[in-house]
């Protein structure tokens, strides 16, 4: 296995969504920091939000023995939820969330300006685990304004977030309380357009009944009008063979 002192795990969710935009990420990741290395593999937060400790263990133990096989010392994620079982389980790595990092190192090659003239106002979702992280508020909004969208913060914001409702397994736990949960949340927006950063996320505000994106879609994606068609929810068996898609498309444009 070849060694990297950096490694992208998109994680589940993405993965699950739209295998092209984990690639859109890694081939960008490669231009601007060449050598960047990336790993298909969960990192057991499910497991540990079931109460499933020792099996959390064991999930987490293999993903930590990839990375150390690569030799990375710093973990770039896409995931909030990655974000801080990493940040709390991989003392060793320096872990870097995806919308941190951004601002840094630049937006990808001909995407600045590009939705200026969109009639979108798109409302914005922050992920209530990382609520407390002000530099990735800010990452996405400097996205946001680097595509030219112009967009709307609802009445709960940034540190002041609400769940989505997918969080902690309440949605097959409790489907009910999830979807009041999700409601409520849609609720708050004025704009039937919504972009977050998480994909659990996003299916969260489509099925509150808002039209919602992922803000990769927005990056890597056509510029996003009010005649464009949003995408809907997909099936349990698409999400596992977007999955398995995600890997093919990893390991062609790692090798």
């Amino acid at each position: 296995m070849a060694k990297t002192k950096r490694v992208f795990i998109p994680g589940c969710s993405l993965s699950s969504y739209r295998p092209e935009l984990v690639e859109e990420v890694i081939k960008y990741l490669k231009n601007k920091l060449p050598g960047t290395g990336a790993i298909l593999k969960c990192c057991g937060k499910p497991t540990k939000a079931l109460g499933q400790y020792d099996k959390f263990k064991e999930r987490y133990a293999g993903l930590q023995s990839e990375i150390d096989k690569l030799g990375a010392d710093e973990i770039i994620v896409a995931c909030q939820s990655c974000y801080l079982t990493m940040s709390a389980n991989s003392p060793e790595q320096k872990v870097t969330s995806l919308w941190e990092l951004m601002p840094e190192i630049g937006m990808p090659e001909g995407t600045a300006a590009k939705a200026e003239k969109s009639d979108l106002t798109i409302g914005v979702h922050d992920s209530c685990s990382t609520r407390d992280r002000e530099d990735i508020h800010n990452g996405i909004r400097w996205i946001l304004d680097q595509l030219g969208y112009n967009t709307e913060e609802p009445p709960h914001t940034k540190e002041n977030t609400r769940c989505c409702g997918f969080g902690g397994m309440v949605v097959p736990a409790n489907p009910d309380l999830a979807q009041k949960v999700m409601d409520r949340r849609t609720g708050e927006f004025e704009t039937e357009h919504l972009v977050t950063y998480c994909a659990a996320c996003r299916e969260s505000m489509t099925k509150g009944g808002k039209k919602a994106v992922h803000i990769l879609d927005l990056i890597f994606g056509p510029v996003w009008t009010s005649e464009s068609e949003f995408p809907g929810l997909g099936t349990p068996i698409e999400s596992w063979v977007n999955r398995y898609k995600t890997k093919k498309k990893m390991q062609k444009v790692l090798s």
